[in-house]
């Protein structure tokens, strides 16, 4: 097994191990509407194994930053069309990522009060129409609520089938409402949904199962990121938490499980107790350098399934030829990943038309 090699992902054959890992990139349309723009990004970066798209929102209020895309209405559905038939066209494969946004938004942005496991503020900023701002105050859910934003996830799936996409990936890491039920500072419940282990991964297995019942389990994956400290979030029991968690979810019988953490130990024993598929994302989010071939071929050998890359797509549309050819790779330019417009996304070349590029003998 090495990188470039075939998998079985679900249903799906993938032809490598290449994962585009979702990625922000604030280019949505009015309304949270893909664009034509957006379905010429993730067509060129077609040949990965597999397309995770960016984190789109289930319901009005699980939109986190102005300018990211939306999957709650036929019309989202309808505009992602153009995205998976451009992929699919140039033999790719693509899952929509789900991500409700929790306590990281503001009113600016969505016009609603933001809702959370409990009233437990983020703070620190977060970007609205206006610049950054702290984060409004969240409202915490009431208990038919939690069971109705469970049931978000799997509306937004269904529409996700219907738009073309092969699958559908719950974010459930990096800070974000499921992320928020398993960490106790931000969960402070005292329901059947906070408090010890077994009640805090209970939204997370609900949401899950929610969403393998509308679209079926070989179709449904879940990105997790075990005691990743991003927007707050406190995880001192991680690995008794993703232990537990994943002993629930194995029994689903899902597509895969997508993990990134700061604690190899922590990953390494979860690979023992998930029996499916794992993709691993060996960068973390606030690390500089982007995942190398020979870091990504260390984790193939340490048992994941699968490496999914970040910063490394962004410049690279054609990284799995890169790899292949054993070319250097281009780096992402910072400044443009949030600027909105063309340059900076769909402007890096592929290697066959960089003036200096060294080209394999024939």
């Amino acid at each position: 097994m090495n990188l470039l090699s075939s998998a079985r992902l679900g249903d799906l054959t993938v032809p490598n191990r290449t994962v585009m890992s979702p990625m922000t990139r604030v280019r949505a349309g009015a309304g949270g509407l893909a664009t034509p723009s957006m379905a010429t990004y993730y067509a060129q970066r077609a040949s990965a194994g597999l397309i995770i798209s960016e984190g789109l929102f289930p319901n009005p209020v699980g939109q986190s930053n102005p300018g990211t895309p939306g999957l709650h209405s036929p019309a989202h559905a309808e505009s992602w069309r153009q995205v998976t038939d451009a992929v699919h066209a140039n033999g790719g494969r693509i899952f929509a990522q789900v991500q409700h946004a929790g306590r990281v938004s503001h009113r600016e942005t969505t016009g609603l009060q933001p809702v959370a496991p409990s009233a437990v503020p983020l703070t620190s900023d977060v970007f609205t129409p206006t610049g950054p701002k702290p984060a409004s105050e969240p409202r915490a859910l009431d208990r038919a609520e939690v069971t109705e934003h469970a049931q978000a996830y799997a509306s937004a799936a269904r529409l996700a089938v219907s738009a073309g996409f092969d699958g559908v990936e719950l974010h459930g890491a990096n800070g974000y409402l499921i992320h928020q039920f398993l960490a106790p500072n931000a969960n402070v419940r005292t329901d059947e949904y906070g408090g010890t282990v077994a009640n805090r991964i209970r939204f997370a297995v609900e949401a899950v199962t929610a969403v393998a019942g509308a679209i079926g389990p070989s179709r449904t994956g879940i990105k997790l990121s075990p005691g990743v400290g991003l927007a707050g979030l406190d995880e001192p029991d991680a690995e008794e938490v993703y232990s537990a968690l994943l002993q629930e979810l194995d029994q689903l019988g899902l597509a895969y499980v997508h993990l990134e953490s700061p604690v190899e130990s922590v990953l390494l024993h979860l690979r023992k107790l998930w029996s499916g598929t794992m993709i691993v994302n060996p960068s973390m989010p606030d690390s500089s350098a982007p995942t190398d071939q020979a870091t990504a071929e260390r984790w193939l050998d340490q048992g994941a399934d699968l490496i999914s890359f970040g910063r490394a797509y962004l410049a690279n549309p054609d990284l799995v030829e890169r790899l292949r050819l054993g070319l250097s790779l281009a780096k992402a330019d910072v400044a443009t990943y949030y600027a909105g417009g063309d340059d900076g996304y769909l402007t890096y070349p592929t290697y066959q038309h960089r003036p200096d590029a060294v080209r394999p003998n024939p």
